[in-house]
């Protein structure tokens, strides 16, 4: 039998095993052919209860096992994802769009995020304290107790894998809640890796479903950290929501990047690093290059260059095509980006390359002459939209770089390294790539950003041990304490 054999899943959600959901069933489409692939199980609140008073009672026992045994479980769900690599990639190349060089990634990460949380389970999990009393003083870590994860549909198998296993690594229990649209690439294949891994029951909940899910998880008292991955609008309201039953979220949000091209810059190199950070994955990942700014002297060039790249890369059904774009998640998202990019348009910026569409197939678009005042330009697209504005001089690249209410990720080409890296200490943004694009991740370094973009850096390497755990303060005495009363 096969991992994500449906025979197994379909139609249902996992609650301490599969099972039916009281919401019924939602088809699993392809964007690129309407085709319904598959039927999941839709969790409604009631399930969501159910899943977390399951997952408290089985987290206690699970915080109590060895290490090395939590170590092993990882290790054997990193195993499995690269056994299984080639089936989980073809849900993400259908149910996702992706294309197979991005399923690959995802794959590949999908692994070394389980590898790497098998580490932290080793890792010191306190210190001992100063005290002017006669005792020993620790601050010790403890596992939070039960986690809520909420991932969306872009990127979905690395946005829930990267909470979802150093949270049990570290002993808590876990409710994953996926986006209805990638519920299998980003859910079930999660889940059921755990399975095979050897995970035990109730530890781990899969529960697909809509806003009124995840609402439900964030109140949920049994849920005590919320990592939730998504727009900032939806964000605003998971942190409301945790800050009012006094919990902590893990907020990592949207982004409108800037990639800041000097003129020393390499400019054919330029373009590629451009196209890449605009157009992969349709321009739907938190950290695409929203913001194209480029010194005057060399702008038009640029733009050329750019322009040339993007009507070279073919759009298509990644399933059936060697295609560099798949399709856009649906309608609503497609209608969206091309509103922005019309409207734009409209306002005076100048269309050089894409801005049409076919279904849901979205040709890479390349927009000058943008201002403030262009919505393809000031807001977040998550599409494969690539707005360039020429600036001055290093004053001005800094003032249109922060001038954004986000702070996610940040790229600057330069031959001079130590320019690039001064230039960078001026721009408040969780992320910074010297001469490369905006679009960069790795299971080992802290991810996260500013203002709009989130709560900081709260996923990957030791930041999990913060996301996940609780800080707790122990004090022995070799006898009983005395007091005057």
């Amino acid at each position: 039998m096969s991992l994500l054999d449906p025979t197994v899943w379909s139609g249902k959600a996992c609650i301490g095993g599969w099972t039916a959901t009281t919401g019924g069933t939602a088809p699993v489409v392809e964007p690129a052919t309407g085709e319904a692939l598959e039927l999941i199980g839709v969790a409604t609140p009631d399930d969501v209860s159910a899943a977390a008073e399951h997952a408290a009672k089985a987290q206690t026992a699970w915080a109590r096992t060895p290490y090395t045994e939590r170590a092993a479980v990882l290790r054997r769900a990193g195993d499995l994802f690269t056994r299984h690599a080639e089936e989980i990639q073809q849900w993400l190349i259908r149910e996702a769009g992706s294309i197979p060089g991005k399923a690959a990634f995802e794959t590949s990460v999908a692994a070394q995020e389980c590898y790497e949380a098998a580490a932290l389970v080793s890792r010191p999990l306190g210190e001992v304290l100063p005290t002017a009393e006669p005792r020993l003083s620790l601050a010790r870590r403890t596992p939070a107790g039960v986690v809520g994860v909420i991932a969306p549909f872009n990127v979905p198998l690395v946005l829930a894998i990267r909470s979802v296993a150093p949270a049990l690594a570290l002993g808590n229990a876990v409710l994953l809640k996926p986006d209805l649209r990638t519920a299998v690439s980003g859910g079930v294949a999660v889940m059921r890796v755990f399975e095979e891994a050897g995970l035990p029951e109730g530890v781990l909940h899969l529960l697909p479903g809509g806003a009124d899910t995840g609402a439900a998880l964030v109140v949920d008292p049994h849920v005590r950290v919320i990592s939730f991955t998504g727009s900032t609008a939806a964000g605003r309201k998971v942190g409301a929501a945790a800050a009012e039953h006094l919990k902590r979220a893990h907020l990592e949000l949207g982004g409108n990047s800037a990639l800041i091209v000097l003129p020393d810059a390499d400019l054919e190199r330029a373009a590629s690093t451009a196209a890449w950070g605009s157009f992969f994955h349709q321009g739907q990942v938190c950290m695409t290059t929203g913001r194209h700014l480029v010194h005057r002297s060399i702008v038009d060039e640029y733009v050329e260059r750019l322009a040339h790249k993007a009507e070279q890369l073919p759009v298509g059904n990644p399933a059936k095509e060697q295609v560099a774009l798949g399709p856009i998640i649906d309608a609503g998202q497609r209608d969206k980006i091309h509103g922005l990019v019309r409207s734009s348009i409209e306002g005076g910026a100048r269309l050089v390359a894409g801005g049409t569409y076919e279904d849901l197939f979205y040709r890479p678009t390349v927009l000058t002459d943008v201002t403030d005042a262009s919505p393809a330009y000031a807001e977040e697209v998550f599409g494969p939209v690539a707005p360039v504005r020429a600036f001055t001089d290093l004053d001005e690249a800094v003032a249109l770089a922060t001038a954004s209410p986000y702070g996610l990720s940040l790229g600057i080409l330069t031959s001079d390294v130590m320019r690039g890296l001064d230039l960078a200490e001026r721009i408040p943004t969780g992320l910074v790539h010297i001469n490369d694009q905006t679009v960069n991740d790795e299971a080992v370094a802290p991810f996260g950003g500013f203002a709009a973009s989130g709560t900081g850096a709260r996923f990957g390497g030791s930041a999990n041990i913060e996301a996940f755990t609780e800080t707790r303060w122990i004090t022995a005495r070799s006898t009983q304490a005395d007091y005057p009363f």
